[in-house]
């Protein structure tokens, strides 16, 4: 597990030179938000990291429900039985296993590791501009229909979950990067992926903070590119 700590979020970056699964720990004045649950074999090494922060984890807030981003969370929430769970309305469904599509979405099945036996249920079902502690919570739908992401209003880091990836090329959801697909592979609706991107930029983040690939001081201009060559590829597939 590999740690970097960026004004009061600490990106864990889990198997970080061969599949970088990251979470992030957001230090709050009375405790630590953590957003993502990584893995199941994250949970050692997300207490371990809580612990020499020296705070309790008192919030889960998840970015979405595939499996490598909720994998400890049962272990995580036994360990920490007050700490309260947040997940998008939509995604709730996702958590609960159900690949169903709502009315009015665009019918296109989802994709990804969607698990089946999550025991935790959300404490609180976030909405697009609820504010959780220091935490903006942006809609951004495309990787799954319910994709959340987070602004850190303190200093501007931005919390993308798969919005974006930076392992094996920086790229939006959906455009497919050869030395690391998986992200793309995953993606629900690359169009609506775009979109939120659009979103995201526009929110000028200080620092960029994904599910998969290191932290990017002043993303700015390699997130217009990204979009840039989405918006090209996407173009060409049509």
């Amino acid at each position: 597990m590999k740690k970097t700590t960026v004004h009061q979020v600490t990106q864990l970056a889990f198997m970080p030179r061969l599949f970088p699964v990251n979470v992030y720990l957001v230090e709050e004045e009375h405790g630590l938000t953590l957003i993502d649950a990584g893995m199941p074999f994250s949970f050692k090494g997300i207490q371990n990291a809580a612990n020499s922060i020296g705070k309790p984890i008192t919030r889960i807030m998840l970015t979405h429900a595939h499996g490598d981003h909720v994998g400890a969370l049962d272990a995580l929430k036994d360990a920490s039985p007050t700490a309260e769970v947040y997940i998008s309305r939509r995604d709730q469904a996702l958590l609960a296993g159900s690949r169903d599509l709502e009315e009015g979405e665009l019918q296109t099945p989802i994709k990804g590791d969607v698990p089946r036996k999550i025991r935790t249920k959300p404490d609180y079902l976030l909405e697009d501009g609820d504010l959780v502690g220091s935490l903006l919570a942006v809609a951004s739908p495309g990787h799954t229909p319910g994709h959340m992401a987070f602004l850190d209003t303190r200093s501007q880091v931005l919390i993308a979950g798969d919005a974006f990836q930076i392992r094996g090329g920086m790229a939006v959801s959906g455009h497919m990067q050869p030395l690391f697909p998986f992200p793309a592979m995953a993606t629900w609706s690359k169009d609506t992926a775009l979109t939120s991107a659009r979103r995201l930029a526009g929110l000028q983040p200080s620092w960029l903070a994904v599910g998969h690939g290191r932290m990017l001081e002043q993303p700015a201009a390699a997130i217009s590119r990204a979009i840039q060559r989405a918006e090209e590829a996407f173009r060409e597939v049509k």
